[in-house]
């Protein structure tokens, strides 16, 4: 089984011209070959590379935080990591694929943001997990997971996105939230997570310097589980500063497109995206009440994390400016 897997993808390597180094070092190390239809090379920024150039190198990146948030009326610190890779996704079964060479036909590229916060609330933390997974070939969400884990339970949320709608499904220890639901998905209408992986502008600019737009605009998961709102579309307003902007922030000093986005609802973020490639989410902020929140860059790097869970490989997390869940025996 092992000999057929490693000669199909052998195959789908030279037919697309993968670096064979590459796809094999994915092969059974728990992150999947590049599939056979991965995105094609788009238009990007002047002087930034193809999309696929960059992103099917075998790697990840990991962008920690410096994470703080109101809760139950109190500021709470603690940390974030941001995730983005890319992976082989199923249309059928809309989930990720462990062999993209197995049935090409139903496989397509996405690229995937683990968004991971924790914090603490006294004497007991939060700790939830947004995962968004937008196609490659034009950032358009497929599917959205998010879980949200602290002492009194667990709520899961699962939203399957499609061109003319969403279908949720939502599973609380919360009386009377547990749901499945549709709701029409407007023309034009993003998720509030996607401003993750659109403002970053990777297969060019969302919104040009001194320009703004208007979309139609749903409310995130994290959002709505802290603020216990049900699902449901509202209006967004997009603009990015005509100038760009120099902040610092723990993981140094960078120069940025800033974009301000604000919700009909009354809420207002801040968005700092880094002007050089790859277009880092450098600061973002939050202010909506309850549940604001922001995070500061506090390190990144491009690493095969899947590799790196023996004992002391908690030492890459210096590298991302974050520390152990677990303080660690001495």
């Amino acid at each position: 089984m092992r000999f057929r897997n490693a000669a199909a993808t052998v195959t789908v390597a030279l037919t697309l011209g993968i670096p064979l180094g590459i796809a094999l070092g994915r092969l059974g190390q728990g992150k999947p070959a590049v599939p056979p239809d991965r995105a094609p090379a788009r238009a990007a920024s002047p002087g930034d590379p193809a999309f696929g150039t960059y992103w099917h190198d075998g790697k990840a990146e990991l962008d920690g935080y410096r994470y703080t948030l109101t809760r139950y009326g109190q500021k709470r610190r603690g940390q974030a990591l941001a995730i983005y890779v890319t992976e082989p996704f199923s249309r059928s079964k809309n989930v990720k694929v462990d062999d993209a060479a197995r049935n090409p036909g139903d496989t397509f590229d996405v690229l995937k943001l683990n968004l991971v916060r924790d914090f603490q609330t006294g004497i007991y933390d939060y700790n939830t997990m947004t995962s968004l997974f937008a196609r490659s070939q034009d950032f358009e969400p497929v599917k959205l997971s998010f879980s949200s884990t602290e002492w009194c339970g667990n709520v899961y949320e699962e939203l399957r996105i499609d061109p003319g709608r969403v279908s949720q499904k939502l599973s609380s220890y919360f009386e009377d939230e547990s749901a499945a639901r549709e709701e029409r998905r407007p023309r034009g209408g993003i998720l509030e997570e996607e401003l993750f992986i659109r403002l970053r502008g990777l297969a060019g600019a969302y919104v040009a310097p001194g320009e703004s737009r208007t979309v139609p605009m749903l409310l995130s998961a994290f959002r709505r589980r802290l603020t216990h709102q049900p699902l449901r579309w509202t209006s967004a307003r997009i603009e990015r500063m005509a100038a760009p902007q120099t902040i610092s922030v723990p993981a140094g000093r960078f120069k940025t497109a800033a974009y301000s986005v604000k919700i009909a609802n009354g809420s207002e973020g801040l968005f700092h995206v880094e002007a050089a490639y790859p277009h880092r989410l450098v600061r973002w902020e939050w202010k909506q009440g309850e549940a604001d929140d922001s995070g500061e860059l506090s390190g990144s790097a491009r690493l095969q994390y899947w590799r790196l869970h023996g004992e002391g490989d908690e030492r890459y997390l210096a590298r991302l400016g974050l520390r152990p869940g677990v303080s660690m025996p001495r």
